[in-house]
């Protein structure tokens, strides 16, 4: 594809984006901005939050894992499943009973203020770190097709991708980010099926032989039982995943942010169960194109792997170019959907959590929140163009290595306050949420020479929430009868 063509094409669908930005964002207040004002219908929220889970990180690198992974991903899927019913049934009831904006100030409730300070930095770190993960492969993605080739340097690539970022969410909020995904996910399921139809024919396969190619390609294996010390160990992988989604999604301000917009808790709890059901339908779809990709690439000689495999067949010109314009709007989608949804949370959390809108007028709060806006705007450009200094490893990886660091304390912190009645020494909590990260760092680092080769994968995460949790426990009081 030519970068003209390319161009045309993320044009056009962000002509959209900003058509749907300006009639959400119209009578637009600070309520809107933060909840949607309580108004959306579930089912709207739920077909959006399918694409809300799946970033360009997804798009491009679950397919690419399959060579190496197979369809190991399916584990984690499962656990996903799981990690969803906590959140509908325990979560959910909790945050609308307590009528939150953020659900940090629940922390501050059962507590404490430090607690509530230190899990929205933990929030601010993790969304900061993940968001601009994702938007730096969308960054990357562009400048090997657009930007390269045009001779545009990588920082103005940046710098443009944030400024649409900023256009987009800057008056709409929540209201805007919830139908900015409802197009996304249309684009997404859209993108798969008619790249995996065209892929197919070019292989020769009709549609009821593509469960037969993936079966005898070596790399649809699902399951992994023999070997513990693996990372691809199921009970490491399922329970990893179980975890990884509560923390990532339930005590995620910019996931919980579209789940809160809804009329009332039991709207709620049916988007978020509705979702996951059909985010399992997604991730397997991706898997199956992701062993057609390596096929497609191993028949016509393409030498890509990985997070570069969907690109680099995508836009070879070895298949109609509506299968590459297909990519690019589906990468597109992805990428900067999760961008703006992320910008809009660390918008709520860093004004409301942070700075504080108790006390302050409508107007005070706009302003503070239109500055804040901007300000985190920049900061993940500045995160971005680091991380393309820094990155050695595959995209999705990236994300959930981050996420078993920064969520741990957050999801110690909401496990101490739901599972338990006692009171802990809240000014200690930020040195608790701190050493857990650093204990779990030593541990990764050390683990196969400590444990016999044993590695550890994403239940990094549980381990980290659990030394949290003990943390909190061990300074704890029994709470005083009232």
């Amino acid at each position: 594809m030519n970068p003209l063509t390319i161009v045309l094409t993320i044009a056009a669908y962000f002509a959209s984006v900003l058509l749907i930005a300006w009639l959400s964002g119209r009578r637009s207040d600070n309520a809107s901005f933060f909840t949607g004002s309580r108004k959306q219908s579930w089912y709207v929220v739920a077909f959006a939050m399918i694409g809300s889970a799946m970033s360009g990180v997804t798009y491009v690198s679950v397919p690419g894992m399959v060579a190496v992974s197979g369809f190991g991903y399916m584990q984690m899927a499962l656990g996903f499943i799981a990690g969803q019913l906590v959140i509908a049934f325990v979560l959910i009831p909790l945050f609308y009973r307590m009528n939150l904006v953020s659900i940090y100030g629940y922390l501050e409730e059962r507590l404490g203020v430090s607690s509530y300070r230190t899990g929205a930095w933990f929030f601010f770190i993790s969304k900061m770190l993940g968001a601009s993960v994702r938007l730096y492969l969308v960054c990357i993605s562009l400048q090997l097709m657009v930007f390269g080739p045009l001779g545009v340097p990588f920082w103005v690539n940046v710098l443009i991708t944030i400024l649409i970022l900023l256009l987009y969410t800057f008056r709409g909020g929540v209201k805007a980010v919830i139908w900015i995904d409802f197009l996304k996910t249309a684009c997404m399921l859209l993108s798969i099926v008619l790249c995996t139809v065209f892929i197919s024919r070019a292989l020769g396969l009709g549609i009821g032989d593509i469960i037969p190619a993936v079966r005898d390609s070596g790399m649809s294996r699902m399951f992994y039982f023999d070997d513990p010390n693996h990372p691809q160990y199921f009970f490491k992988q399922f329970f990893g995943g179980m975890f990884t989604l509560i923390a990532m999604t339930g005590l995620d301000q910019d996931m919980m942010q579209r789940s809160l917009s809804c009329k009332n808790f039991r709207d709620s709890q049916k988007n978020i169960v509705t979702s996951s059901l059909l985010q399992t339908v997604v991730i397997f779809l991706f898997l199956v194109l992701g062993v057609l990709l390596y096929l497609f690439a191993g028949k016509f000689s393409i030498h890509s792997g990985g997070d570069e495999l969907f690109p680099a067949v995508a836009t070879s010109g070895m298949l109609p170019a509506i299968a590459g314009i297909m990519f690019i709007i589906g990468l597109v989608s992805c990428s900067f959907a999760a961008g703006g949804s992320a910008l809009t949370a660390l918008t709520t959390s860093f004004t409301v959590d942070i700075l504080g809108t108790a006390g302050k007028s409508e107007t005070q709060v706009r302003k503070m929140r239109e500055w804040t806006h901007v300000s985190m705007a920049l900061g993940m450009g500045v995160t971005i163009l680091i991380f393309n200094a820094l990155n050695s490893t595959s995209a999705i990886d990236a994300v959930y290595r981050l996420a078993s660091y920064t969520y741990g304390p957050i999801l110690g912190m909401f496990a101490f306050g739901i599972l338990t009645e006692r009171r802990t020494l809240d000014k200690a909590v930020p040195a608790v949420s701190i050493a857990a990260p650093l204990i779990c760092l030593v541990l990764q680092l050390n683990s196969e020479r400590w444990f016999g080769g044993y590695q550890f994968s994403y239940e990094l995460l549980i381990i980290n929430g659990l030394l949290t949790f003990l943390g909190l426990l061990a300074m704890s009081r029994k709470k005083k009868a009232s």
